[in-house]
């Protein structure tokens, strides 16, 4: 069982290594992410691997000013090895949408690239066998700003066991980047009345990424 220490200082070393600039390579970001997760798709380094379809990479703008975060693929997810197309990704897009962001502009993927059984939370031991794959995705595309969606993701990235409540009040910080913190869209289905609070998140969010466009 690895430890939240542990985890950190694997952090740490994976931030300090790596790709850093990989537009100075001559290496196209697109191209990159594309050998990558051709690369990575018979990994094996944990046990989701004994039970996918497909490994979910992320999809997206390779430039994009924001890298949205959840957790992990679900059964559509896995089905299609595209990241959030159920109907969780839907919503995801009408979200976006209603802060006229269209989903080509961003990049989207998990911290799990594989489907945990039956949906369940990717354990702490899962998230650490995949972080190595989203640093470099980080590395490569260079986003201003993050969203991660849901407790799990925001706890994991953020090395914190603040609730939700406490993690939306304020922006945070993820590899010297703001990093926002909203409600999963799995959990906006099963809760209306996350709805409002959601929207509110949302805003906050517009009015920060739009002065990025200034």
């Amino acid at each position: 069982m690895i430890s939240r220490k542990q985890l950190r200082q694997h952090l740490e070393l994976l931030l300090n290594s790596g790709i850093k600039e990989i537009e100075k390579s001559g290496v196209d970001r697109k191209e990159k992410l594309q050998e990558l997760a051709i690369q990575y798709a018979q990994c094996s380094k944990c046990d989701l691997s004994q039970g996918r379809t497909n490994l979910v990479y992320g999809e997206g703008n390779p430039f994009a000013k924001v890298m949205i975060i959840g957790e992990a693929p679900g059964q559509q997810e896995d089905l299609k090895g595209r990241p959030f197309i159920g109907r969780a990704g839907e919503l995801l897009t009408k979200m976006l949408a209603a802060i006229q962001i269209q989903r080509d502009e961003v990049y989207i993927t998990n911290i799990a690239k594989c489907r945990p059984p039956a949906n369940r939370e990717p354990t702490i031991a899962e998230r650490a066998a995949c972080l190595p794959y989203l640093i470099q995705q980080i590395q490569i595309i260079q986003p201003q700003m993050f969203i991660f969606l849901g407790l799990v993701s925001a706890q994991f990235l953020l090395n914190t066991n603040a609730s939700l409540g406490e993690l939306r009040k304020e922006v945070q910080t993820f590899m010297d980047r703001p990093a926002y913190v909203i409600y999963h869209p799995a959990a906006l289905l099963r809760n209306e009345h996350l709805k409002r609070p959601a929207w509110e998140d949302l805003q906050r969010f517009q009015k920060h990424y739009q002065s990025l466009n200034t």
